[in-house]
């Protein structure tokens, strides 16, 4: 047992951890040198792209230091505020973590939240300040940031650099010395935390455990605490990064176990895996991850509605956090109301339905949960804008605000005030953090940070700023439903519930943008907002010209006239007839979601 040492790498987003972690499996030669490629535990191809970490990815390296074999179970974890939900769960299953700071940016934000995470879960903390070898490093400035924040000696950070490898051989060293051997249960028989799990279509859901006492093999009848279900266990291993058979997995290591199982629902994050004969209580398991945006997601065809079903559960089997239920709307037919942890959240979601499994999809526009109470006394969760009710059925309306804290370069104050005060924002404590670095925190609705805010805090400060954010309970909200109106039909994918301070100024660029960016119709068409019982904003879009007389030439100009006139008969019963059967393809809702178009 003193020979495993558990640990992840935490840190905001583009720090390098998926470079470090490169770097480790390289000198410990758990990847040979001809195999290895940028961002090797990034598997996804989304996350290869985007040069971001999307899901946690646990790999087994073995080390010698001193004469003796070490086995290193690293978990790298994403550093995107929206995805702090797996963060959670890989820093249950260790007892060290490396809070990795980028030397050229500093302590931001969403490292002090996962740093939080870390010591409430009371692990080791190894400070690491990497990229060192960049120009533009300020290895002394952040050093002191990081010893402000964490209360060390100096001489305790590690300095390291994922692209050269430099330091990266003392900082393995100090995993060993620093970080504990893994604690073990007193309880007799396999009892294992489930901190992730995968759907195969070979062979059904590959939990990934942490085995807190006893051992499993190949064979043995294992049980899922929460649900009961039985089952053999078809394979265990370890990640090599990639799943390698093992002949067992013992306490204090972390691995897979291949169930067989393949219906949706058995495998769950924070289940136990016990032997069958185990009759002890379930091992302490995670906070379910609580969804904080909210789309509906239609097939463009509704031939697509049973594929698009099957897709959102073979994506719930890979992403946990990701939830959904179905509805149907008169305009859209039948669809998915889902749950997503935030907005990035969203994009990887709707882009993966694409990419890996062929659907075009129509998405509609954003929104949080609003608890209305209407004046007959009723009262409800609204998800979805299109079943906000009208401003005279409702007595009071509920919405979540978030408690936020924002680090930036002191010279960026005054545009971020600003922008708070748009927001509608109750800014609290400024303090200095360092040097050159002030942290603001802050209470928002959550209704106004979706509201483009990221973009807009990130275009204010020139991309210096970094933010996190949780949820802070609900408070009472003035708000209204607006809809945007296409050829007198109104769009229940473009529905959304704005404040009523900012209604105006909504419907005017929604109405504005939809302009731009709906292809022309055979007829003319007006384009609407309304709001609080009226329109409030309204553009015309002319219908495709085509010259019926450009056939002829010379003769009589009352033959000309005839078939203009008729042209303009068709279009008027056109007009008629294609109310409400507008063709709005699909990048039109996708641009309409997005704030960069």
């Amino acid at each position: 047992m003193d020979h495993i040492r558990n640990f992840s790498i935490i840190a905001h987003i583009d720090h390098g951890k998926s470079t470090l972690a490169d770097r480790m499996l390289e000198i410990t030669g758990t990847i040979e040198a001809r195999k290895m490629k940028e961002q090797v535990l990034d598997s996804m191809e989304l996350e290869r792209e985007r040069g971001i970490t999307i899901k946690m990815q646990p790999v087994r390296m073995q080390y010698k230091s001193e004469g003796k074999e070490y086995i290193l179970n690293l978990i790298d974890t994403p550093g995107h505020i929206d995805f702090s939900y797996e963060v959670s769960r890989a820093l249950k299953a260790v007892e060290g973590s490396i809070l990795l700071v980028d030397a050229t940016q500093g302590v931001q934000a969403q490292t002090l939240t996962t740093l939080g995470m870390a010591r409430d879960a009371g692990l080791v903390i190894i400070p690491v300040l990497s990229k060192i070898d960049s120009p533009l490093a300020r290895i002394d400035d952040i050093k002191a940031e990081i010893v402000e924040l964490l209360k060390v000696n100096p001489d305790e950070i590690y300095l390291v650099s994922g692209k050269t490898g430099e330091g990266v051989k003392e900082l393995l060293e100090g995993i060993i010395r620093k970080v504990p051997s893994p604690t073990v249960l007193s309880t007799p028989g396999l009892r294992s935390l489930v901190f992730d799990f995968k759907y195969s279509n070979h062979t059904g859901v590959i939990v990934f455990v942490r085995v807190m006492s006893g051992s499993v093999k190949k064979g043995d009848k294992l049980i899922f605490k929460q649900t009961g279900k039985v089952f053999t266990a078809l394979e265990v291993g370890f990640f090599a990064p990639e799943e390698t058979p093992a002949d067992r997995i013992g306490e204090g290591e972390t691995g897979y176990i291949v169930t067989g199982i393949k219906e949706p629902g058995v495998a769950s994050v924070g289940d136990t895996v016990a032997s069958a004969s185990d009759t002890s209580e379930p091992l302490p398991g995670y906070m379910k991850a609580r969804p904080v945006v909210w789309a509906s997601i239609y097939p463009e065809s509704q031939d697509d509605f049973v594929a698009l079903r099957q897709a959102l559960e073979k994506l719930q089997l890979s992403d946990s956090a990701f939830s959904f239920e179905e509805e149907s709307s008169g305009v859209l037919g039948r669809g998915f109301r889902c749950g997503f942890l935030g907005m990035l959240h969203l994009e990887i979601i709707t882009e993966r339905l694409r990419r890996e499994f062929d659907l075009e999809l129509i998405i509609t526009l954003p929104s949080i949960t609003y608890h209305v109470t209407y004046k007959n006394g009723k009262s409800e969760n609204i998800y979805s804008p299109s079943f906000f009710p009208e401003d005279y059925e409702i007595a009071l309306v509920r919405e979540p605000w978030v408690d936020a804290t924002i680090i930036t370069p002191p010279v960026y104050l005054g545009e971020i005030l600003k922008l708070l005060y748009e927001h509608e924002a109750e800014v609290g404590e400024t303090e200095s953090f360092g040097d050159a670095r002030t942290s603001i925190s802050f209470k928002m609705p959550l209704r106004e940070l979706m509201r483009s805010f990221f973009d807009k805090l990130k275009s204010a400060t020139s991309g210096f700023a970094s933010i996190s954010y949780d949820l802070s309970g609900d408070r009472d909200a003035d708000v209204t439903r607006l809809d945007i109106i296409v050829a007198d039909e109104p769009v229940a994918a473009f529905a959304k519930v704005v404040s009523r301070r900012q209604v105006e100024q909504e419907a005017e660029s929604a109405v504005e943008k939809l302009h731009k960016i709906l292809p022309r119709q055979m007829f003319s068409m007006k384009i609407q907002g309304k709001a609080l019982g009226r329109i409030i904003s309204s553009r015309s879009l002319s219908g495709m010209k085509k010259d019926v007389t450009q056939h002829m030439y010379g003769g009589d100009i009352t033959r000309k006239m005839k078939l203009r006139e008729k042209q303009k008969k068709g279009k008027k019963k056109m007009a008629e007839r294609g109310k409400g059967s507008v063709s709005i393809p699909q990048e039109v809702f996708l641009k309409m979601i997005r704030s960069d178009e």
